[in-house]
């Protein structure tokens, strides 16, 4: 039995696993990431919750074959440097560096976006599938692309940023300093942000009762609790949200026409209450819908140990 390391890393917390080659996690460990911190201190934790991981799983450093990570980031393949990591505030990281005089395990970093792709392709919602899109609806929209059963990134690795794909000319500013993407439209962010400036516009609506009366409290859980009660502005917030989702899906399934679409992250949670309106306006929407038909869409299975599992089969 060959086994492999997975670590995740997050913005919240660093989250190693031991995967054995069934794509079974054997152990987990998690630690709070310590985003403040200096590059020293978090790869100093990155090594350490790993060979805790190791330690939980009864086994030794020597039987583990690789390790693979998870970052928020890209490494330049002809710099090897992490180009930006937002959560940590950094930019041309010399990442490989820091770890592998820490740790002498053969080391690959990859997105972890990708990563998580990889995980449910391997194991999760699209297991036996070689063609998928996975987007990650968060605080951002992260996506990452399986192509002929490997990861899609393009000739610099740096490629498949779904959520920054234009979706409207000049419009909402992004995160990432551009206007108009699709993270500003299709992220939980984008969704909480259009249910607080519809309440602003109708404090009849249930969600006004739900939020207690503070915009600020609206999260995205708010929205499907309100439809689920049968409120209209909630309704409608959904429509205008799934209108946005379904234009950047339809464009990436124009591009690589997938055998599957898998949502992932907490507004991915909502099941049918999301997926019914994706599914119905799809294939209108799409080109060649109508003749050839479109992927199913389906919610990721693996939650957060997709990213690990993902990570350790690099």
């Amino acid at each position: 039995m060959n086994y492999y390391l997975g670590l995740d890393v997050g913005g919240t917390n660093l989250v190693a696993g031991v995967v054995d080659e069934e794509y079974r996690i054997i152990s987990k460990v998690s630690i709070p990431a310590g985003a403040h911190r200096t590059i020293e201190e978090i790869t100093d934790d990155m090594v350490a919750v790993s060979l805790q991981a190791i330690s939980k799983s009864g086994l030794s450093e020597g039987d583990i074959s690789k390790w693979g990570i998870g970052m928020p980031s890209y490494v330049n393949p002809k710099t090897k440097l992490l180009v930006h990591a937002n959560c940590f505030g950094w930019k041309n990281v010399p990442i490989y560096d820091y770890l592998e005089r820490k740790l002498s395990l053969p080391v690959q970093i990859e997105n972890d976006a990708n990563c998580a792709a990889l995980g449910e392709a391997l194991a999760g919602a699209a297991k036996g599938v070689e063609n998928v899109v996975m987007l990650t609806i968060g605080t951002g929209l992260g996506g990452g692309i399986i192509m002929n059963g490997k990861i899609y990134c393009g000739a610099d690795r740096m490629g498949a940023e779904l959520g920054h794909v234009k979706l409207v000319y000049d419009g909402i500013p992004c995160t990432c300093g551009q206007k108009g993407c699709a993270e500003a439209y299709c992220s939980a962010t984008a969704l909480i942000r259009q249910a607080k400036e519809a309440v602003r516009q109708n404090r009849n609506s249930l969600l006004w009762d739900l939020c207690g009366g503070d915009i600020n409290a609206i999260e995205g859980k708010t929205i499907f609790k309100g439809i689920e009660m049968g409120d209209e502005t909630a309704r409608q917030i959904l429509e205008q949200y799934t209108e946005y989702l379904t234009c950047a899906m339809s464009t990436y399934i124009t591009l690589f026409r997938p055998e599957k679409i898998i949502l992932g992250g907490g507004i991915a949670q909502a099941g049918e209450l999301l997926l019914a309106p994706i599914r119905e306006r799809l294939i209108p929407n799409t080109f060649a819908g109508t003749e050839i038909g479109v992927p199913t869409v389906e919610t990721a299975k693996l939650g957060n140990d997709a990213g690990i599992i993902g990570a350790a089969f690099l």
